[in-house]
């Protein structure tokens, strides 16, 4: 027995050896094929690929539709998986991968219906370029077939890989509608549900759209709020819920900073384009950086070469440039879904009510039962609340209406100049976005671009007063938004924020826009110089001052002067002596001054809501108040008694309050005096299932932790997971003057020679080029020969 137990004992490390070496032999046979040459079924001409230091893929074809299916192939190899995240994420097909913990997830998804509704309209989606998209999915499926072994996460979810459809293209548009608008609507609803319970002055006040950070495009700024007297509303004398409730959630919607300086501003009548788009964070990144080049008789000269950001799933350069015309993108935060009440048909019943369809959707559960959903649709949209606040109300969302995507976006890569990239712009859909772009003769302009609700007039949902409209449910619009096109200044700007006013704004409407101080920064910054280039426009990029919290800062040192010795005013001002200003992650007085911002906000914006949270019990959530800045000022300067939150004696007590929640949730971790902005931001920017690894594992999967520099509330945007999806500063026509950044690298595969490449400049902000570098790896795609 001691024989055979030696012998188990020497074998085991051997057989642990051959594992490991099977795991490493498949692992690599996932890895993209970079060079050599190989046949694309489909090609008609030989196309080649050729990738930079960094991964930058550049694809010379014959044809547009070669183009397309060469980009189909790449994108496969290098980012299948993620594509496919993306497809079910806006199907509500999660479960089919991840099994029931993703069900929840799929239930929300799928009231949707988006891929029953994207396979009835694919040929409206895909418009003239059917063939573009036809050859894009056959080159998705050649590339992930050509892979040796699937690729790797499907080994570790053990599921095989589902082929590409033309319809996934289009659903992998619709998730970015999920990630840039509220698709259940909750701030509507959420608002509705607060303002019908609280006195018109005190709704008012707490619903102020404006601050003092307001920098709009086509508006006037809105300033602070006027306060009420004490004849219109009184705290003192009105309900509040007996404890704290639900913490205010910082506002973290995803947006974007852009801007264009025009040809007056630079030194040879160049026009610039700063772009860079704030999302959840990720490796690989979302984007994949790629140069199309391919000649086409409907081009400026006859050939296409547009470089820029492409999204794996999609056959098209996102935001980049043409050589004739560059644009980005910053989410518009338009009011893009409506709450209907309506009165649903019983079993029966076919008068004084609302028809009702029901569907069936069934969702696939990896390692269980299939579930069956029911969906009822009336002609507004899908039944969502049977019963809230005595209301039954369906949901309409831009997204659910026939011509709320296109593959129009693909048409920018053919425009000469800014008439024809505004054309094009007016066909194109995508969630409503802030467009900026310029043209190599100087010219730059900005207007929505997306598809908008054609409301009639006062036909705006479920209203923040409480009341409600009868509407008949609207249908889209795309052309009905201003163009601002070369201001007198030559300067552009926008970042989430209001750029409208009157019957224009009422038309967009107001989703959550954010607080001004980003699009105030770059205003001003844009406004102190009057000659740029590309590297002050990447130094805009990176600008971490935060003028925000200067007024915050000077406040804390007052009121700690004038508290008690042991106060948390002075503990909190004590401990951060270092204050420079920045958002910078060696600096404590950042992290206590921004920290006790929020807590202060968060005394105010529960006491203002008081009297509503008193009927709507604890479990109602406040919904985000972005434009709050502008009410908290005007109180904590005035500090009126009859706007005093019950629960405090004076506003000097509120301030202390909200400096011990600051000072005690710190102090836990060690003295506050070590307590720097950076063990706050550290980066966690992970592929989706380094969770479900081992620790070794999951660190090649990982960006490193670095500390980050930013801040929400800053533009250069940055929290753990969060910020720049990239950077690019472009004039067209100058590409090789240029400069982009990606976080989370090019490679989606944990030992491609392009994992993380490029992160850590985006990390230190180092500039790199526009354009891809000198090719390290060709591969070759050429037609089938007849004998293959």
């Amino acid at each position: 027995m001691r024989r055979w137990l030696l012998r188990a004992a020497c074998a085991l490390p051997l057989v642990l050896l051959a594992l490991a070496a099977a795991a490493w032999l498949l692992l690599r046979g996932s890895l993209p094929r970079l060079e050599g040459s190989m046949a694309l079924p489909g090609l008609a001409a030989p196309a080649t690929v050729q990738r930079d230091a960094l991964g930058i893929v550049t694809i010379d074809a014959a044809s547009a539709g070669d183009a397309a299916r060469a980009l189909g192939y790449v994108h496969a190899q290098e980012r299948f998986f993620e594509m496919d995240l993306l497809r079910r994420a806006a199907a509500g097909e999660l479960a089919g991968l991840f099994g029931p913990r993703a069900l929840d997830t799929d239930r929300r998804r799928r009231i949707h219906r988006l891929r029953a509704r994207v396979e009835a309209r694919l040929d409206a989606f895909a418009g003239t370029r059917m063939p573009q998209l036809q050859a894009y999915t056959e080159g998705v499926n050649a590339g992930l077939e050509a892979l040796p072994v699937r690729p790797w996460p499907y080994l570790l979810l053990r599921q095989p890989p589902r082929p590409w459809q033309p319809a996934d293209t289009a659903l992998a548009g619709y998730a970015m509608y999920f990630d840039l608008q509220d698709a259940e609507n909750r701030r509507e609803l959420a608002l509705w549900r607060l303002g019908r319970r609280l006195p018109a002055p005190l709704r008012e006040l707490l619903l102020h759209d404006g601050s003092q950070w307001d920098a709009p495009l086509l508006a006037q700024p809105r300033g602070e709020a006027a306060l009420p007297d004490a004849a219109a509303v009184d705290l003192r004398r009105l309900p509040a819920p007996p404890a704290a409730g639900q913490p205010l959630h910082e506002p973290a919607s995803p947006g974007s900073n852009n801007w264009a300086v025009g040809a007056a501003l630079t030194t040879d009548g160049r026009a610039i384009v700063a772009d860079d788009m704030h999302l959840g964070l990720r490796a690989p990144n979302l984007w994949f950086r790629v140069r199309l080049r391919y000649p086409d008789p409907a081009a400026p000269g006859g050939r296409v070469d547009v470089s820029g950001f492409s999204l794996p799933g999609l056959p098209a350069v996102v935001v980049g440039s043409n050589g004739h015309v560059a644009w980005g993108f910053t989410n518009a935060y338009a009011d893009t879904a409506d709450w209907f009440p309506v009165r649903p048909c019983g079993e029966g019943q076919a008068q004084d009510c609302d028809p009702v369809a029901r569907h069936v959707e069934t969702i696939r559960v990896a390692g269980g039962d299939d579930v069956q959903l029911e969906i009822r649709e009336t002609a507004a949209g899908p039944l969502v609340h049977a019963d809230i606040d005595g209301q039954a109300l369906a949901l309409r969302w831009v997204a659910h209406l026939p011509g709320a995507l296109n593959l129009g976006l693909a048409g920018f890569a053919y425009a000469a100049d800014l008439d024809q990239a505004l054309a094009i712009a007016d066909q194109a859909a995508i969630p409503a976005q802030n467009l900026v772009i310029a043209d190599r003769h100087g010219a730059i302009a900005w207007r929505i671009l997306g598809p908008l609700p054609a409301r009639a007039p006062g036909c705006t949902g479920l209203r923040p007063d409480g009341s409600t409209a009868t509407c008949t449910p609207w249908p889209l619009a795309s052309a009905s938004v201003p163009v601002l096109r070369d201001p007198p200044g030559q300067r552009l700007w926008t970042a989430n924020a209001r750029t409208l006013d009157g019957e224009a704004l009422a038309r967009v409407g107001d989703g959550g826009y954010a607080l001004g101080i980003r699009a105030w920064q770059i205003r001003e910054r844009l406004h102190a110089a009057d000659r740029f280039d590309e590297q002050a426009l990447l130094a805009m990029q990176l600008d971490d001052r935060a003028l925000l919290l200067e007024p915050w800062h000077d406040l804390l040192l007052g009121e700690a002067r004038r508290a008690p010795a042991g106060s948390a005013l002075r503990a909190l001002a004590d401990a951060g002596g270092d204050w420079n200003g920045h958002a910078a992650p060696e600096s404590v007085a950042y992290r206590l001054v921004r920290a006790w911002r929020l807590a202060v906000h968060a005394r105010i914006a529960r006491g203002l809501a008081a009297p509503a949270l008193a009927r709507l019990g604890p479990e109602f959530e406040l919904p985000a108040l972005p434009q709050l800045e502008g009410v908290a000022w005007p109180l904590l300067r005035q500090r009126p008694p009859h706007l005093l939150p019950a629960g405090f004696d004076s506003w000097e007590a509120l301030l202390e309050d909200a400096a011990a929640e600051v000072r005690d949730a710190l102090a836990a971790a060690g003295p506050l005096a070590a307590r720097r902005w950076g063990e706050e931001n550290t980066a966690r920017i992970c592929h989706p299932l380094s969770a479900a690894v081992p620790a070794l594992l999951a660190r090649r999967l990982c960006m490193p932790a670095d500390e980050l520099r930013g801040d929400r509330i800053v533009p250069r945007v940055a929290a753990p997971a969060f910020g720049a999806s990239q950077r690019m500063v472009v004039a067209p026509g100058r590409e090789q003057d240029g400069l982009a950044h990606m976080p989370g690298g090019q490679g989606g595969h944990p030992l491609s020679p392009f994992r993380g490449a490029g992160h850590d400049d985006w990390v230190h902000g180092r500039p790199t080029p526009f354009l891809p570098g000198p090719a390290r790896y060709t591969l070759t795609l050429r037609p089938v020969a007849a004998r293959e």
